[in-house]
């Protein structure tokens, strides 16, 4: 993780303030600018890496960076026209540009390489669409100069600690970025704030996506949840071609490098099964260059409002792994017809219209505030009635309230269900038949504002392996961290999913010394050695005070 590496952290808080000096003081407007200059570095070090490769290989390979480019505004013209706005691909380099005087940089990049980036996957795309009203907005030739320079130290970094420690080098520059991102958080964005990665990992770990599965994120940000599932499977396609030796990353959970063990049909197999939709359209653009950073060439990341009435989708996904936004409510008259609870609480919405996004068969694994588990109102309690009686609740893991700090101190909770039941079909019998509840305690990273780095995996290891072993052990013991609740105790309870509703706390009973012996012993610490005689004569004091109570109980 980026805690441990100061030099790294320097670097990125370097960064930021050149932005805040060079007159872009919003947290959001500098991510995306320095979102921008990562992918230009980012496309011309994965193209070079490429070609490297296939040199290598002895196979072709075709790179962004070959022949001429057209801006679109003249590709309608005739061919002969064109020729004049032609632009050699090559000097759309990072390695090349970032050799040119200031001056004549910024206008290279804000007037050709920009332009270029926008128009990456074709006028068509998604990608280009969602770019269309992107600006480049740096102001001085003497801040883009800056920030390319610090920008390729932070590469040297990256790379010197990849082959140092031996974590992939995709992994640390997620690392870079989420804490570029990190910063929207700080910033207070309307309830987002980004789930740390290795809650997303155990998440993963847990829902299990399989390629071929079509995962999706209703609220998706940055992109952070479809990017965990994407190296979960990753992993395991590496695990069964025969990988060996995969290193242990620091939260206990085995992760190659991106590209290992995928063939080109499974690359284009999971470039088609991960959907990701957001509310902000600067937040589409981050997750969809978040993606594409990480070799997701087309990622499917669209500008939607999930909650609406215009999102019309229903029982479309296997897996959904998601943190949506805690606070806020929705305008009543646009909630989706097809959202059954009364209420406008997002957090209780978007749990529902998860719910209905699932196909029958499909898992959902998703952050809720605990106020979720036992809240009084009447939508709570439906909701609640609805994972269990229609879905198979398989499990509740509660976290500490300081897993998502310094953002937020609010206290969360992990649901893991599958649909079981459509939301109009009539229900013969409730789906779930035992509820698994996990009481985390530790997640590897102090609990308090800068989370650093802990020795060990917290309960993180411990949770993936009891859950998947449950139906083997013994979980009656409500006195441990996890055990099973019957439905008929949940639904007695009024559908109340809060762990310390079941658990049984133990009381350790203490034995003390008698309280005579007691005051001799904080009498002798006073005086020492003393005499009753040498006693009697102290007139005031703790000792007189002492002697007193040892008179009343003795």
């Amino acid at each position: 993780m980026l805690q441990n590496n100061p030099e790294l952290k320097s670097k990125i808080d370097q960064l930021w303030n050149k932005f805040w000096s060079g007159g872009i003081s919003n947290p959001l407007t500098a991510i995306e600018q320095i979102t921008y200059l990562l992918f230009m570095k980012q496309l011309d070090e994965l193209d070079q890496k490429k070609l490297a490769d296939a040199e290598f290989t002895g196979d072709s390979y075709g790179s962004r960076f070959s022949g001429v480019w057209i801006p679109p505004e003249h590709l309608d013209k005739p061919e002969a026209d064109q020729k004049p706005f032609a632009v050699e691909k090559r000097t759309l380099r990072w390695s090349e540009f970032k050799r040119m005087q200031a001056e004549e940089m910024l206008q290279h990049v804000q007037g050709k390489v920009f332009p270029f980036l926008k128009d990456l996957n074709g006028a068509e795309s998604n990608f280009s669409r969602h770019m269309k009203n992107a600006v480049f907005i740096i102001p001085k030739p003497a801040l883009l100069v800056e920030a390319v320079k610090t920008i390729d130290e932070i590469f040297d970094i990256m790379e010197k600690d990849s082959h140092e420690k031996g974590q992939a080098f995709q992994d640390i520059q997620g690392d870079v970025y989420e804490m570029l991102l990190s910063e929207i958080a700080a910033a207070g964005k309307n309830g987002q704030f980004r789930t740390p990665r290795h809650i997303i990992k155990l998440m993963a770990e847990l829902a299990q996506p399989q390629l071929g599965h079509r995962i999706a994120d209703p609220a998706c940000g940055s992109g952070g949840f479809l990017l965990g599932a994407y190296q979960y499977i990753v992993t395991r396609l590496a695990l069964r071609a025969g990988a060996k030796d995969l290193p242990i990353d620091e939260d206990g959970f085995v992760r190659t490098s991106i590209a290992a063990g995928l063939t080109k049909q499974a690359q284009e197999i999971l470039n088609g099964s991960l959907f990701g939709y957001d509310i902000d359209s600067t937040m589409v653009r981050l997750g969809l260059m978040n993606l594409m950073m990480h070799g997701i060439d087309k990622p499917l990341i669209d500008y939607k409002d999930t909650l609406s009435k215009s999102f019309i989708e229903e029982a479309k996904y296997d897996i959904i792994m998601a943190n949506p936004p805690f606070t806020g409510s929705i305008d009543k008259g646009d909630i989706n017809e097809n959202l059954s609870l009364a209420t406008t609480k997002t957090e209780l919405l978007f749990v529902e219209n998860i719910f209905r996004l699932l196909k029958k068969g499909g898992t959902a694994c998703v952050i809720v505030p605990q106020g979720v588990l036992f809240g009084s109102g009447g939508a709570f309690k439906n909701l609640r009635q609805l994972l269990v009686e229609r879905c198979d609740l398989q499990a509740v893991i509660t976290m500490p309230s300081g897993v998502f700090k310094p953002y937020a101190g609010v206290s969360t909770a992990i649901l893991l269900f599958t649909k079981v039941w459509g939301p109009k079909e009539k229900v013969s019998k409730p789906a779930t038949e035992q509820v698994w509840f996990y009481e985390m305690a530790a997640d590897g990273y102090s609990l308090d504002d800068k989370r650093s780095k802990q020795e060990g995996y917290g309960d993180l290891q411990e949770i993936v392996a009891r859950y998947h072993g449950r139906s083997s052990e013994n979980n009656s013991d409500r006195t441990r961290k996890c055990f099973v609740v019957p439905r008929s105790e949940i639904e007695a309870e009024g559908y109340d999913l809060s762990l310390s509703r079941y658990k049984v706390d133990v009381f350790e009973e203490v034995f003390y010394e008698n309280a005579v012996v007691i005051l001799e012993k904080l009498l002798k610490s006073e005086v020492g050695e003393a005499s009753e005689e040498e006693l009697g004569g102290v007139s005031s004091g703790i000792v007189r005070e002492l002697l007193e109570l040892r008179g009343m109980i003795g």
